[in-house]
């Protein structure tokens, strides 16, 4: 459940390519290198979000189980640093 509406494609929608910052790492890394052979899991998250917060160690589980060449699992947080410093990189990366 989100409490901001957002715009709903298809399931089975390939997702676009992309270049994001990885937090541990400080790499640019793309959704063409980090995707599964079979499945890729894309998370949007941040360090407040109670959801998140509230299948975090849930999350990790599965992600930890299940993770492997043919299944990756990608967090992505898409809030401003600025207005959200407490999901800054930095923060997300120590939450790791």
């Amino acid at each position: 459940m989100v409490l901001t509406p957002s715009s709903m494609v298809p399931l089975g929608t390939l997702a676009p390519d992309f270049t994001l910052p990885e937090p541990s790492s400080g790499k640019q890394r793309t959704l063409d290198e980090l995707r599964g052979e079979l499945l890729t899991v894309v998370v949007f998250m941040c360090n407040h979000c109670p959801y998140v917060v509230h299948i975090k160690d849930a999350l990790i589980e599965v992600a930890e189980d299940l993770q492997s060449d043919l299944v990756k699992f990608i967090g992505i947080n898409a809030n401003d640093p600025v207005t959200h410093p407490d999901d800054a990189p930095e923060k997300m990366a120590a939450e790791g």
